[in-house]
């Protein structure tokens, strides 16, 4: 929270996006730091954690706007709110606390719930329906390419086996059934071996690494000289894709390195503010153990 704030944060006049609002957070921490004439537009595509949110914030009136939304849809959102560029961006991306902890959407592997995993609820294909209907040859495909999953042909033809008695209804079924594939470590702190099967089920549900690819490609027309963009990721394929555009948006220039001099004629769009990304404290990894993936990747529009 610290760290988002100081990057973020530049003009307290300012209008700001969070992208990401959950239960609002950040949102509410942003707000607080705002002066009479700032602004902070919060999205979550969520329907849930956008009445939990507009409650949480419904103190702040008319500075704090409220929408369901996504952000890989930012640019048409703006252009609705007459807001043509902003002042910072934030994205915390992945599952919020409620998402995990109340949703009931069988986002956990340590609960017993409905095989759903959708973030928007209006969205039609669940993850019952990813596991239960997929060729399993693409399901296998989606665990190797979104959870970096070794096992990834094992657990597909032990659910192509579950399908033959009712198929595979609730995250603890989903969970018990890769146990079975994936013995647990015995190390201490060892990863739950449902973690990435569970992410990469997730990710090909919502569409999270298409929706996060739109948005780097809007963000650098929305904001502002000198205005920012903060992103928190969770897992490898988030911060690489991270990392790397924010590299790109520093470097401008698409030149061969052969070339004597630059004939593209690309300025730089970004300057990266922390190159190899903010991690935790062992400190605040021990108030809030789910923060302990989380790399915190920042740039400043030049």
């Amino acid at each position: 929270m610290d760290e988002v704030l100081q990057i973020l944060l530049t003009d307290a006049e300012g209008t700001y996006v969070d992208g990401t609002v959950g239960s609002g957070g950040h949102s509410e921490a942003l707000a607080k730091r705002l002066g009479p004439n700032g602004r902070l537009i919060c999205l979550d595509r969520d329907a849930e954690a956008v009445r939990l949110s507009r409650e949480r914030l419904g103190a702040f009136g008319e500075r704090v706007t409220v929408l369901k939304g996504n952000f890989s849809d930012l640019r048409t959102i703006l252009e609705n709110l007459g807001q043509e560029k902003v002042d910072g961006i934030l994205l915390d991306l992945g599952l919020s606390t409620f998402q995990l902890d109340r949703s009931g959407r069988g986002f956990s592997f340590s609960r017993d719930e409905a095989l759903d995993m959708r973030m928007d609820q209006d969205e039609r294909v669940t993850a019952g329906d990813l596991v239960n209907t997929l060729p399993l040859k693409e399901l296998e495909t989606i665990l190797r390419k979104y959870g970096e999953e070794r096992r990834a042909k094992r657990i597909a033809a032990l659910v192509g086996k579950e399908r033959g008695s009712g198929g595979v209804r609730s995250s603890l079924q989903l969970a018990h059934l890769v146990e079975s594939a994936v013995p647990r470590s015995n190390r201490p702190g060892a990863k739950n071996p449902a973690t990435r099967t569970f992410q990469a089920i997730r990710i090909a549900v919502n569409r999270e690494l298409e929706n996060l690819d739109g948005f780097l490609e809007d963000a650098p027309s929305l904001i502002r000289k000198e205005g920012r963009v903060a992103i928190l990721s969770y897992h490898s394929l988030e911060d690489r894709m991270v990392k790397q555009t924010m590299a790109r948006w520093e470097k401008g220039c698409t030149c061969p390195r052969e070339l004597p001099r630059c004939a593209c004629g690309n300025d730089p769009l970004f300057r990266r503010l922390h190159k190899k990304g903010i991690k935790p404290t062992e400190e605040e990894i021990a108030q809030n153990p789910r923060s302990r993936s989380a790399v915190l990747r920042a740039a400043e529009r030049v």
